[in-house]
């Protein structure tokens, strides 16, 4: 593979990826999308030919049946599930889920975006009258979930672990009492 000066490309083994904006001997120079600028070996950069959101998970497959059967897929899978006629939201509150990038962020200001997130879904969960929540957060040292449970004190809640056999141990789910008087 031979890179050259305006190539798009990606680290291996981090999450940079820019374009080449220098080649001296074996240093190659790469600006990433937020203006930065490092240096790499060509063994440490790989040439990107489509970004991953063009490319389909078939896209080297051409048979008319797969093809059919791609565009057939159901749409985006929703946050929301009817479960005997109950419906539930389900809330990933891992910080990969709410962030596309966590760079900059230390653990205080993760906590608070992942209690916000939470704090938003009750509200709109009382708003839209919507019974129950599972909050998915994870194991972990237990620092989300007793963050969580502190929130949930505030609100007129009943909460307890989420199923076991469907979410593991990261789970907590909340059953939101609809018709309690407003003072």
């Amino acid at each position: 593979m031979r890179l050259e000066i305006g190539n798009k490309v990606a680290v291996l083994d981090d999450v940079l990826k820019g374009i080449i904006i220098d080649i001296k001997e074996h240093v190659i120079s790469v600006k990433t999308d937020d203006g930065m600028i490092f240096n790499f070996n060509a063994s440490e950069l790989v040439k990107i030919e489509r970004e991953q959101h063009e490319l389909s998970k078939f896209s080297d497959i051409n048979n008319p049946f797969l093809k059919e059967k791609i565009s057939a897929q159901k749409p985006k899978k929703t946050a929301f599930i009817k479960d005997k006629k109950e419906i539930l939201l389900e809330v990933d509150l891992h910080i990969n889920q709410l962030v596309k990038s966590v760079r900059g962020l230390d653990n205080y200001d993760m906590l608070n975006l992942q209690l916000d997130t939470a704090k938003n879904k009750i509200e709109f969960a009382i708003q839209k009258r919507i019974s129950k929540i599972v909050f998915i957060h994870g194991v972990g040292e237990g620092v989300l979930k007793s963050e969580l449970n502190r929130l949930l004190n505030k609100y007129p809640v009943k909460y307890y672990d989420a199923s076991y056999k469907k979410y593991g141990l990261g789970a907590t789910e909340v059953y939101i009492y609809q018709n309690v008087m407003e003072s």
